[in-house]
């Protein structure tokens, strides 16, 4: 049965305005799915955050494409409102780590961050120590553009900018992860001094920081269990 839409999309007047193409789509049977939906996601379910880095050289073409498959994420408006910023220079990356570690100083040991935190904390046993910005090959730093700044110096609006670099984030790093490289979620909040020591402009606010590299040969994480599907999904 032909599926009949009263509002199709797009409408005959909004073509005439912008450009249009056909979306290029190949569909699978049922088996292949399935088998592709589980390989994917026993890959994923090997994937850990990591606090001891190699600093065996990473190529710089392998943090470039995995920002380009960051850029796919949909955005509000199609804004694409995120500037990512890979640094390997060791004086830049020697900066971030100090800077970072006076500020998480002030949370873990002067409790700026409270105790129901640092208990909820203690199970992955972090502290204010950062040696891993200095010794992963890569520092990458995915900034929100909270405005656009025009050519003339005005200003345009962005949409959902945190959902927006939220998805671009979780591509960045199932990206990293599926080339075979490790990476953690850092936030050493504030982190306003990445603005200063990456020279971003006022319109630009620092998400989340990433250390990019391969894992230390025989690290370890915690041993942690992901809730049970029936935890994370209601379907009816």
């Amino acid at each position: 049965m032909a599926e009949h839409y009263e509002h199709p999309y797009p409408s005959s007047e909004l073509e005439s305005q912008y450009p249009f193409v056909h979306y290029e789509h190949e569909r699978f049977t049922e088996e292949e799915m399935r088998n592709r939906s589980h390989g994917f996601y026993e890959q994923m379910e090997r994937r850990r955050s990591v606090r001891m880095f190699s600093s065996d050289p990473v190529p710089k073409s392998l943090i470039e494409t995995a920002v380009k498959t960051a850029s796919t994420a949909p955005s509000g408006a199609h804004k694409q409102p995120w500037t990512f910023v890979a640094t390997q220079n060791p004086e830049i990356k020697h900066a971030i780590r100090v800077a970072a570690e006076k500020e998480e100083e002030i949370n873990y040991l002067e409790n700026r961050m409270n105790k129901e935190w640092q208990e909820a904390l203690a199970p992955l046993g972090t502290d204010h120590h950062k040696e891993f910005l200095e010794i992963a090959p890569w520092i990458v730093v995915l900034f929100e553009q909270r405005y656009e700044t025009n050519v003339d110096e005005s200003t345009s609006k962005n949409y959902y900018v945190k959902e927006s670099c939220g998805i671009a984030a979780g591509f960045f790093i199932a990206a990293l992860h599926h080339m075979g490289l490790a990476t953690l979620t850092h936030t050493p909040t504030p982190m306003n001094f990445l603005n200063e020591i990456l020279d971003r402009p006022k319109n630009e606010r620092p998400f989340v920081l990433f250390p990019v590299g391969y894992p230390l040969k025989g690290v370890k994480v915690p041993d942690l269990k992901r809730k049970d599907l029936d935890e994370v999904l209601f379907s009816s």
